[in-house]
């Protein structure tokens, strides 16, 4: 039985891996800062939460995270854990940072100084490429415009750093936008799809938010954890874009989750300036071309069906 190490396993992705996982005979053990007081609710819904460990550990702090590794001696690791939230980096540029760059660079000397033959997957994001016309692909240029994607910029580099000189399995899934019904209420498309259920329900309130013309490419999350486990199980590391190659601007998302529910979005939605990011792009699309050849994975859920799944499960 092979044992997996999730850091971040109380969120979304944490949360889908760790059932996904399991399904395939793993072990599984979660890591969380503080496992007394975690959430676990995305488990529980999932109904895997009695069947994970969870330990605490904080992946800004060395000593722990070699002790952990050492107990263990995971065969895999999946880091999904620090900030995640874009906007919120603008905020907390400092905290950001160390929670993902700090963090990244523990975990990675943590498996260089234990010496077993540990695979390492490490999330990373398109907000990394910036403003793009064209789809991204692997090799395409890094150009962040925030806090967060600066980052996992630099986590990014380290892994491959540590690839490269000390021969360490560790490779990054570069990972666009993806949703499910599991997504907290502080990212904007829940926001939208809850506030769209509410006022359907009756509830009178006006749903406020900034810049509606963005496009992102939006997938299904439970299809973006399938695409991480693939990427630990072949040969050699390599580093992967998920993606559906399709974008769809907010505005549409909008439209999606006011039908799925009868109403028309313009009658309950305003727009504020002080909703808009100092920086923000206008359009995030990545080519999954790599990971259909080499992976076999392609996602399997349309963007219609994204927003319906997330509305019907309010």
């Amino acid at each position: 039985m092979k044992t997996a190490l999730i850091f971040g396993i109380t969120g979304q992705d944490g949360s889908y891996l760790a059932r996904l996982l399991l399904s395939k005979g793993y072990r599984v053990v979660g890591a969380s800062r503080d496992a007394q007081m975690a959430s676990l609710e995305n488990l529980r819904a999932l109904g895997v939460l009695d069947q994970v460990a969870i330990q605490s550990v904080s992946l800004t702090d060395f000593p722990g995270v070699l002790r952990c590794l050492s107990k263990l001696r995971p065969d895999e690791i999946y880091n999904l854990a620090g900030q995640t939230s874009v906007g919120l980096s603008f905020d907390q540029p400092v905290e950001t940072f160390e929670s993902i760059v700090i963090a990244t660079s523990n975990l990675l000397e943590a498996i260089r100084t234990i010496g077993a033959p540990i695979r390492l997957y490490n999330s990373c994001s398109s907000e990394c490429f910036g403003e793009t016309t064209t789809p991204s692909r692997e090799d395409s240029p890094f150009r962040p415009r925030s806090p967060y994607a600066v980052a996992k910029a630099a986590a990014f580099w380290q892994v491959a750093s540590y690839r490269e000189a000390y021969g360490i399995y560790a490779a990054s899934g570069i990972l666009y936008n993806h949703e499910s019904p599991l997504r907290p209420e502080r990212f904007v498309t829940q926001k939208i799809v809850r506030a769209a259920c509410r006022i359907a329900a009756g509830s009178k309130e006006t749903l406020e938010l900034g810049n509606l013309s963005i496009r992102r490419d939006w997938g299904w999350a439970p299809d973006f954890v399938d695409g991480m486990y693939r990427m630990l199980q072949i040969e050699k590391p390599k580093d992967f874009i998920l993606a559906t190659g399709k974008s769809h601007s907010l505005e549409e998302f909008l439209d999606a989750a006011f039908r799925a529910v009868g109403l028309e979005w313009r009658d309950h939605v305003e727009t504020r300036k002080d909703f808009l990011r100092p920086l923000d792009l206008r359009e995030s699309v990545g080519n999954p071309a790599r990971a259909a050849e080499v992976l076999d994975w392609r996602p399997t859920v349309s963007f219609e069906g994204i927003v319906e799944r997330m509305v019907s499960a309010c």
